[in-house]
């Protein structure tokens, strides 16, 4: 299949790139940024979400499109930065979809990025793909980033839209942030610990998305391990892992004051399962934390 893909330099989309590569497909990346290293025999075309729409020679003829690209929500939330992700999201999305529209020939599927963060922060409850939405930024942020991609199933493509949990790779993302201080023999867990980690390796949310583009799968499909933890049982199990203790949590109110409005992310409780992959059939190789942190450390 051709597929074309945006985003592809972060770190879903590199191991992304290498999971469809490997698969035999034909790939062509959307970046802001021409110099973009890329795998041999990827094509690139350059591409700006805030400027506009993409190039249509990047999309024409393409079976696929996998849409990663969006402002990254680590960082202080300020108003700039919450303006910034979600016009990033919600405009890019648009933009996409408006050049799509206007190909002769359209893709079969529009696989697109969304997170749990769709659920907000709900406690014990045990949250699937029918899961009403929150209340908050991030939950605003996903639903109209969601409503934007749904647009594309008016133009007759099959749409998934894939809530991608905490995803662990020891090279960046979240568990790239956590080793240092655990290393060091002060890590803890977070606030009270008591909110729940919907995680994934980030090889089953590669392969997810492989399977999301070559199977018929559409709506919304939460990117989580069957089996998701408590932050306290997070923390038990990465500290088993690196052979440290982990005695020294960080208050609500010091996460506060170091990362601001973003600490409630940090402290949001999702106990998200990944029911539609599953009823869909893909197997996961990590259900389980403590064979993913084996794995990837």
């Amino acid at each position: 299949m051709k597929i074309a893909i945006s985003g592809a330099s972060g770190l879903i989309g590199r191991r992304l790139l290498k999971v469809l590569g490997k698969a035999g497909h034909a790939l062509h990346v959307l970046s802001r940024h021409a110099g973009t290293n890329l795998p041999p025999g990827v094509r690139l075309s350059v591409w700006d979400p805030a400027k506009g729409e993409p190039p249509a020679e990047a999309l024409r003829d393409a079976d696929a499109v996998v849409h990663l690209a969006g402002e990254n929500v680590a960082q202080r939330w300020t108003a700039e930065s919450k303006r910034r992700i979600l016009e990033s999201r919600v405009a890019g999305t648009r933009s996409l979809v408006e050049a799509l529209r206007k190909l002769p020939r359209r893709p079969a599927a529009l696989i697109c990025a969304s997170a749990v963060g769709y659920y907000g922060s709900r406690g014990d409850e045990v949250l699937t793909e029918a899961s009403a939405p929150g209340t908050g930024f991030l939950p605003d942020v996903c639903m109209a980033w969601e409503r934007e991609a749904q647009t594309a199933e008016t133009l007759g493509m099959r749409v998934a839209r894939i809530r991608i949990g905490v995803a662990l790779d020891r090279r960046g993302g979240a568990l790239a942030r956590m080793l240092p201080p655990f290393h060091a023999g002060v890590g803890g867990r977070l606030g009270d610990g008591r909110q729940w980690m919907s995680w994934i390796h980030l090889e089953d949310l590669a392969e997810l998305f492989r399977f999301a583009v070559e199977n018929p799968v559409g709506g919304p499909v939460n990117a989580v391990a069957p089996e998701p933890l408590t932050n306290a049982g997070f923390t038990r199990e990465l500290a088993r892992a690196l052979h440290r203790p982990a005695i020294f949590p960080m208050p609500k109110l010091a996460l506060r004051l170091l990362f601001g409005e973003m600490s409630e992310v940090l402290l949001a409780s999702q106990r998200a399962l990944p029911q539609a992959a599953q009823a869909a059939g893909f197997l996961f190789r990590f259900s389980q934390l403590g064979p993913a942190l084996a794995d990837l450390l």
